[in-house]
């Protein structure tokens, strides 16, 4: 009996489940937007390194900015969230680009 009231005075611990290893580009909308998100993270991260973070939040702000803009058709559609991200993505990458050309 005594096992039994210990046992209820345990806390419970959830157990996390693993997930699933996401190989991109992905297939299903969740590991599509996974891979978009990743992407973007990446050329986000390149740019830390070469923009003041002053320059690169105005960067962010510019380019949240037109690739709204540009997506705004698709606003209501469950897509709309990783055609932003992606668009912010190229922008991203094509920054990076013009600043390898410039030497850095």
């Amino acid at each position: 009996m005594k096992a039994l009231v210990l046992l209820l005075l345990l806390p419970v611990v959830p157990v996390k489940a693993e997930e699933p290893e996401i190989q991109c580009p992905g297939h299903t909308t969740h590991e599509i937007r996974f891979c978009a998100a990743q992407k973007w993270e990446e050329s986000n991260q390149a740019l830390k390194k070469q923009l003041t973070p002053v320059t690169l939040e105005k960067w962010k702000a510019a380019t949240q900015e037109v690739c709204a803009a540009a997506y705004a058709p698709y606003r209501q559609g469950t897509i709309y969230p990783q055609m932003v991200v992606g668009c912010d993505d190229r922008l991203n990458r094509a920054l990076l680009e013009e600043l390898k050309g410039l030497g850095r």
